[in-house]
């Protein structure tokens, strides 16, 4: 009776704990859907995190995690009248805040708690897209608002807390980290970084160089603290406050797990909300190693050094100073997307590009001069490739839409390793390398896909062109380009066994659709040649082929007729998602009888989830079908949106959101690749990115 009475409080402080979090379970509400996972500070490859669903969006009580599902350690508590609760992360035995609400936008995740009953706490994880401003967009942070206003029409007294782990800094957690706490005139922050720096490094997909920050403003209320995960998360739940000390024994992120925290006194809070702003973010001197035109590694700068003089501090004032202009331009970034996309595709549109934006941006890092920027992307999941030919070909969309002189960027690299004359084949190059190094293929070694490959380039450089009136590149790469569209001739018409962008289906001859980018791709070439004023050696090419393609890929023979996979297989189908390009480049050059006849076959193989994206399985790829759905008559564009849409809120993957699942299931695809994180959902973009 003794031992029972002796552990009676403390059964029932974990059966109430207990009970609290599950009164979360199932209570909040999601606009505009239940994604498979929220996007929490997405701005770079290396600032990349996400709270997994599953199947319940809810962050009180779980960790952020990094893409690859390695815990970044996030915790954040709040106390009102005394009594403290856990709003985000899982390590400490607080009860849990009732999650009221989740929405996404294109650039926030708006999480809104209820606490007790008494405190609403709105929090608000913004990675905001500066599309058209490089100065802005070429910072690796990302904004955290914390907002408390009372519901029960009493005041409260209410102390915020949020600190992060080392586990930013170092995907090996055996590494040493070291850290500091300092001040500018208006922040506080906290710096860690790795001890050992391995430029251009990576454990586990994180970046094994650069320094972080954690920042806060500078007011009366805040205190801080650097230590143990329990000694300083310990002390906030105990006192309220932090101690404002500094654990000089620095040690590997995973000994004694080092946090930096920051706490805020609110005061009285009453009916008004009463905001802090946190900024956490990553800074690295160079960012990519890369040979371009002397063929040799060299060093790419990150763009940000020419905007804030190499400062660390100047740009982490600089950037949180600017979170007014970052949430109005946000917010109507946010409005731009969601009006334009009901406009063209309806809500469930809506749904599906809103959730894309920042997974697109978050592959991207830009280096470089103003005078000379880059875009570098990196094949996030798959295989970590740099600038891979036929990711960027699937993301392009939505940069064409937001601002095309940002494909330029992307497009200069590759053209820039291959012109050094470092690359020896006859064909366009695959990737660069793997992130962040992009040394090329002096040995002409990389991943086949040469016919892909040669069409990808061709389109997207004439696409980049006509948007926005630079005939000047083209002359520039004619070339270049002249030699790809020789191969095209040579290829595109019957295609050698190999790969197309959907590798991991294997190698297959004669395919219907990878010959028709070819042959759209001659007929961009024309147009190219004529806007260059050269002479048209492809337009007669073009047309001639597209006769004899349809004469191979059409099976006639049925009440549907429709394309085959590969020529002459009269029981194999597939999303012929390539004629894309004629409707993007407004080349009037394939027929609409072939769009209007696989519009109407897409309705009879349409599986739960999405249309298959041929007869090999029953996966599907998201970013193809929105290719398919932009060129649609008008009920299979409904029909393809709608299924896409309705993934989204019942999948069962709870990563980043995948470009590939099971049309069926919804699920993962069963022996295949897992693919999270992956740019191509840009293509979710296609509607929006054909001419007006």
């Amino acid at each position: 009776m003794v031992l029972l009475a002796m552990w009676y409080p403390k059964i029932a402080a974990i059966v109430a704990a207990m009970c609290c979090r599950m009164a979360t379970v199932h209570a909040s509400t999601y606009k505009p859907a239940r994604p498979p996972a929220v996007p929490m500070a997405v701005r770079t490859p290396y600032l990349n995190s996400w709270l997994q669903c599953e199947p319940e969006c809810l962050l009180p009580d779980n960790w952020p995690r990094h893409w690859t599902t390695q815990i970044l350690g996030w915790q954040g508590l709040v106390a009102v009248d005394g009594k403290v609760f856990n709003w985000m992360g899982k390590a400490f035995q607080n009860p849990v805040v009732k999650q009221v609400s989740l929405e996404y936008t294109s650039t926030k995740s708006i999480f809104v708690f209820d606490v007790d009953g008494k405190v609403n706490l709105t929090v608000t994880f913004l990675s905001p897209v500066f599309a058209d401003d490089l100065s802005r967009q070429s910072q690796q942070f990302s904004y955290i608002s914390a907002k408390a206003k009372s519901v029960d029409g009493e005041t409260h007294d209410v102390r915020l807390y949020m600190d992060v782990s080392g586990e930013w800094a170092s995907g090996d957690l055996s590494q040493k980290i070291t850290w500091a706490h300092d001040k500018t005139n208006k922040l506080d922050y906290h710096t860690f970084e790795r001890t050992e720096q391995v430029e251009y490094g990576e454990n586990g997909e994180i970046a094994a160089w650069g320094r972080w920050y954690f920042t806060t403003g500078s007011d009366s209320g805040l205190s801080w603290q650097i230590g143990s995960d329990q000694l300083v998360r310990s002390q906030f739940a105990s006192n309220q406050t932090l101690t404002n000390t500094v654990d000089d024994t620095f040690r590997a992120v995973q000994e004694n797990w080092p946090v930096f925290g920051f706490s805020h006194d609110l005061g009285n809070v009453g009916s008004s909300d009463i905001e802090r702003l946190f900024t956490l973010g990553l800074i690295q001197d160079n960012v990519i190693h890369f040979a371009g035109i002397n063929k040799t590694l060299d060093a790419v700068p990150g763009l940000w050094q020419s905007y804030f003089d190499h400062d660390d501090q100047r740009a982490i004032d600089a950037f949180y100073d600017d979170y007014q202009y970052a949430t109005s331009h946000s917010s109507e970034l946010d409005s731009r997307i969601q009006q334009d996309s009901v406009k063209v595709g309806g809500q469930n549109y809506a749904t599906i590009t809103t959730l894309s934006v920042r997974q697109s941006f978050g592959a991207l890092q830009f280096g470089g001069t103003p005078s000379k920027p880059y875009i570098f992307l990196k094949e996030i999941s798959s295989n970590s490739d740099i600038q891979t030919v036929d990711v960027i070909f699937p993301a392009y969309p939505i940069l064409l839409y937001l601002n095309a002189t940002l494909a330029r960027y992307l497009l200069d690299p590759l053209f820039e390793n291959q012109e050094s004359g470092a690359y020896p084949n006859k064909w366009a190059e695959h990737d660069l390398g793997t992130f962040p190094v992009a040394k090329g293929y002096p040995s002409g070694n990389d991943e086949p896909m040469p016919l892909e490959e040669c069409g990808n380039m061709v389109i997207m450089t004439l696409a980049y062109a006509e948007r926005t009136g630079d005939s000047s590149y083209l002359e520039k790469h004619y070339p270049t380009l002249s030699r790809w569209a020789e191969f095209l001739v040579e290829d595109s018409l019957i295609p050698s066994n190999q790969l197309s962008t959907d590798d991991f289906a294997g190698t297959l001859a004669n395919q219907t659709n990878l010959a028709i980018k070819g042959i759209i791709g001659l007929k961009a070439m024309s147009r190219i040649a004529n806007l260059t004023s050269s002479s048209d050696n492809w337009g007669a090419i073009a047309d001639e082929y597209l006769e004899q393609w349809k004469v191979l890929a059409i099976n006639n023979e049925t009440d549907l007729p429709h394309t085959t996979l590969s020529y002459g297989d009269k029981e194999s189908y597939g999303l012929l998602y390539n004629i894309y390009a004629d409707k993007l480049l407004d080349l009037n050059f394939v027929d609409q009888s072939i769009f209007d006849m696989q519009s109407r076959f897409y309705q009879s193989i349409a599986m739960k989830y999405a249309v298959p994206l041929d007869t090999r399985h029953t996966w599907t790829k998201s970013d193809w079908m929105m290719f398919a759905a932009a060129v649609a008559s008008p009920d299979t564009k409904a029909l393809l949106i709608d299924k896409l849409a309705n993934w989204i809120g019942n999948t069962t993957t709870n990563r980043a959101m995948t470009d590939l699942y099971d049309a069926e299931t919804g699920g993962y695809p069963q022996d295949g690749p897992t693919f999270v994180a992956r740019p191509v959902v840009g293509g979710t973009f296609a509607l929006l990115a054909l001419p007006s």
